[in-house]
């Protein structure tokens, strides 16, 4: 398999993003929440990023995060069934988490539904961990679970570095 390329998605990527969340993420729920045009509306907002994996001009994974002050939102990520398992949302997760450093912020959050356990695994893996239930968060019907996690890296103390010496 070639390895994926990451880049900030345009909107002219927003219908193949929201198609895939449509059958990736929101399978099964009434309604279209992340339909082409709050694809479109993310891609174009100042304080989201989104991001895509393309693997030889073909969308395989997205993620699109929110980010505030000192928290971000990882509202989607999805990778098409074909190319799951190869490392390609870890990948998007870093890189967003990266990108969510220099801006300063200190903490991730997310949802998802209660009965997806690969997520769940998957985001635990990362570090996130469960800090709530939330009844009837997707259209009234499903159970989220709230996911969390510092990303914050060690800050070295004072005394703790040699002088002279790259940390």
């Amino acid at each position: 398999m070639s390895t994926p390329a990451f880049r900030l998605a345009t909107v002219a990527d927003a219908y193949e993003i929201a198609v895939m969340s449509r059958y990736l993420v929101e399978v099964g729920l009434r309604g279209w929440s992340w339909h082409p045009e709050r694809v479109a509306k993310a891609v174009r907002a100042r304080d989201t990023t989104v991001l895509v994996a393309d693997i030889e001009r073909n969308l395989v994974g997205f993620a699109i995060m929110e980010f505030g002050d000192i928290k971000a939102h990882l509202s989607l990520l999805a990778v098409k069934p074909s190319h799951q398992r190869c490392s390609i949302g870890r990948q998007l997760v870093d890189w967003l988490e990266e990108a969510a450093l220099v801006a300063g912020v200190s903490t991730i959050n997310l949802e998802l539904r209660t009965n997806n356990f690969g997520a769940r695994c998957f985001y635990k893996m990362l570090g996130f961990r469960e800090t709530a239930y939330i009844p009837g968060y997707y259209r009234g019907v499903e159970t989220a679970v709230k996911m969390s996690r510092d990303i914050r890296r060690a800050i070295p103390q004072a005394g703790q570095l040699t002088p002279g010496r790259a940390a």
